[in-house]
C-alpha cells in the first residue's frame, strides 16, 4: 500500500512509450533543421510575410530587414538542430521540451489555420484550428511534465557520474546507488545513441549516400535505381555543382539582359500543353509563392537576370524582389484585357524594366490593320523610359510593323523548327507558333534590332539540345524559355555550349 510519503513513479513501459514520444518528435525536428541548414539559400522569409495573425507586423519587418532575417534564420534552424538533438539524445529533455514549445508555438502563430484568415499560401495540408504544429507544441507538453530522465536518458547519468567524481560517497550512503552500478547505468541511458546512428544512416540515404552495393553495380555497368520497381526510375536534377558557367550577357536599350531570359507560362500556368488539360492546373499547384521564389534565385544564381512574363504575374515578381531580396529584372509583355495602352500602363505601374506589346496581341491588331496602335504603345512605353519592343507569332505582323515604319528597341518573335510529331500546320490549336522557321529567320537577320527569339522549345516539343542552337544559328540574339526549377541548371549548361557552337554565324549578333 502506497502512503502519502512514497513517490509517484510511471511503470516501465510507460516510460518507454514516453522515450518513443520523445524520439520520435526530436527526430522531426532535428531533420528540420539540418534540411534547411543544408538547402542552399533557405530563408523563412516568404513564411514570416505572408502572417496574417498576432504579431504579423513584427513578422514582417522581420522578413523585410536582411540583417535581422539572417540572424532569425541561423536562429530558427540552430534551434530546431540542438533541440532536436537533446531530444533524440534524452539530454535536458525538459529544457529542450519547452525550447521546442517556444519554437513550435511562433510557427503556429505565423499561420494558424483559424476560420475567417486567408490560407498562408506557403503552409501544407487541411487544417482546421489544430495542426501538426499544435500537435507536436500538446506532445512536447507531455515530455516536458514526464521528460523520462532515468530511462533512455543521459542527463540524469551524466549529473550523477559529475556528482559522484566531485564528491565521491560510501556506497552504503543512503539516496545513492552503488558506485559499481554507474557505468552499467551510462550504458542503459545511452540507449539514445544507437537512434542517433539510425537517423544519420537515414540522412545520409535520403541526401545521396553511397553505398557499397551500389558502387558495386555501377562498376558493373548497372544503373542503381532509388526504388526497386518494374517501371518507376529514380530521378536525379542537376544542381548548382554541375553549372558550367555564368549566363553572358548584353544590352537591349539601357538594359542589361543575359542571353537566356526566363519565360513566365509555367510560372503562371500557361502551359500550352496542347491536349493535356490538366496541365496548367497541374503548374499553378507546383508554382506556390516560395517555390517560384526559389526558382527564381536558382536562375539568378545560374547568372539569369531577366525574367520575361504577363503583368499578372508582377504580385510574385515584387514579393521576390521585395522579402527575399531578388535582383531579377522584369520584362512584361503588357498582355491584359486586350488592350495593349492599358497594359502598358499596369507594367510600368508594377516595376517592368522593358515592355513590349504581347504577340497575340499584336498579331490580330496587324492583322486588322490597326498597326498604328502598337506605335501608340511604343511610344507610351518610352515615355516612361523604357526599352519598347512588339511581339509576333506570325511573320506577317513583323513585316507590318516594319512596312509601317516602326522601329521598337527590339522584337520578341517566335522560333523554333517543325519537326516534330504534333507541328500540323493545317490546324494551329496550340501547337505550333512558328509554322515557316526559315522564311522568319531569313527576314529577321536583315533587321537592325536586338532579337528575343520564345517558343523556342514549341512548348516543350522540342528538346534544349536542338531547339537552343536552332534559335541561336538562326540569329536569336536571346533565347526566352520557360524553366521549372529542376530544368534550370541543365538548360544553361545546353545554352552555354550552344552560344560557344554560334559565335560565328550568318546574321552579326546584336548588342
Amino acid at each position: 500500500m502506497a502512503t502519502s510519503e512514497t513517490p509517484r513513479t510511471l511503470e516501465t513501459w510507460q516510460e518507454a512509450t514516453l522515450v518513443l514520444l520523445r524520439i520520435g518528435i526530436g527526430w522531426h525536428l532535428l531533420y528540420e533543421g539540418l534540411a534547411k541548414l543544408a538547402t542552399p539559400g533557405w530563408t523563412s522569409a516568404a513564411f514570416l510575410a505572408e502572417s496574417r495573425w498576432l504579431l504579423s507586423g513584427f513578422f514582417h519587418w522581420i522578413a523585410a530587414h536582411p540583417a535581422v532575417l539572417r540572424v532569425v534564420d541561423l536562429l530558427n534552424v540552430w534551434g530546431l538542430v540542438l533541440v532536436g538533438l537533446a531530444l533524440v539524445l534524452g539530454a535536458f529533455s525538459r529544457l529542450a521540451a519547452v525550447s521546442g514549445i517556444a519554437l513550435l508555438a511562433l510557427y503556429y502563430v505565423a499561420s494558424p489555420p483559424l476560420v475567417g484568415l486567408p490560407a498562408n499560401g506557403v503552409s501544407e495540408g487541411s487544417y482546421l484550428i489544430v495542426n501538426k504544429n499544435l500537435v507536436e507544441i500538446l506532445a512536447l507538453c507531455v515530455v516536458a511534465a514526464f521528460p523520462a530522465r532515468g530511462f533512455f536518458g543521459l542527463e540524469e547519468r551524466l549529473l550523477g557520474l559529475l556528482a559522484r567524481r566531485a564528491k565521491p560517497a560510501p556506497a552504503d550512503a543512503p539516496g545513492l546507488p552503488p558506485p559499481s552500478r554507474s557505468r552499467r547505468e551510462l550504458i542503459a541511458a545511452a540507449a539514445g545513441l544507437p537512434v542517433l546512428g539510425g537517423f544519420v544512416w537515414a540522412v545520409l540515404r535520403k541526401r545521396g549516400f553511397d553505398s557499397h552495393e551500389s558502387r558495386l553495380l555501377r562498376a558493373a555497368g548497372v544503373e542503381v535505381d532509388a526504388v526497386s520497381s518494374a517501371t518507376l526510375k529514380s530521378f536525379r536534377y542537376a544542381s548548382l555543382r554541375d553549372l558550367k558557367g555564368q549566363v553572358p550577357r548584353s544590352r537591349i536599350g539601357t538594359l542589361e539582359v543575359s542571353r537566356v531570359i526566363m519565360g513566365g507560362n509555367l510560372v503562371g500556368g500557361w502551359a500550352h500543353a496542347r491536349d493535356l488539360l490538366y496541365a496548367d492546373t497541374l503548374v499553378k499547384a507546383y508554382h506556390t509563392d516560395r517555390k517560384v521564389f526559389e526558382t527564381l534565385r536558382l536562375a539568378e544564381q545560374c547568372g539569369i537576370n531577366t525574367f520575361l512574363t504577363n503583368p499578372q504575374l508582377a504580385r510574385v515578381v515584387n514579393a521576390y524582389w521585395r522579402r527575399e531580396g531578388g535582383k531579377i529584372q522584369f520584362i512584361s509583355d503588357c498582355g491584359y484585357k486586350n488592350d495593349v495602352i492599358a497594359g502598358v500602363k499596369l507594367s510600368v505601374d508594377v516595376g517592368a524594366h522593358a515592355c513590349y506589346v504581347h504577340g497575340g496581341i499584336a498579331d490580330t491588331l496587324a492583322k486588322d490593320g490597326k498597326v498604328e496602335t502598337i506605335g501608340r504603345a511604343l511610344d507610351l512605353i518610352r515615355r516612361n523610359g523604357l526599352p519598347a519592343g512588339i511581339g509576333a507569332h506570325k511573320l506577317e505582323t513583323v513585316q507590318a510593323c516594319v512596312s509601317a515604319g516602326l522601329s521598337p528597341d527590339f522584337w520578341v518573335k517566335t522560333l523554333h523548327h517543325c519537326d516534330y510529331w504534333s507541328a500540323r500546320k493545317d490546324v494551329e490549336k496550340d501547337n505550333i507558333w512558328c509554322v515557316n522557321p526559315e522564311e522568319t529567320a531569313a527576314f529577321m537577320s536583315a533587321l537592325p534590332q536586338a532579337w528575343i527569339a520564345y517558343k523556342v522549345l514549341a512548348a516543350g516539343a522540342i528538346h534544349p539540345n536542338e531547339g537552343f542552337r536552332h534559335a541561336l544559328r538562326n540569329g536569336a540574339d536571346f533565347i526566352c524559355v520557360g524553366m521549372y526549377d529542376f530544368q534550370i541548371v541543365d538548360d544553361v549548361n545546353i545554352a552555354l555550349a550552344a552560344l560557344a557552337e554560334t559565335r560565328e554565324r550568318s546574321r552579326r549578333w546584336i548588342a
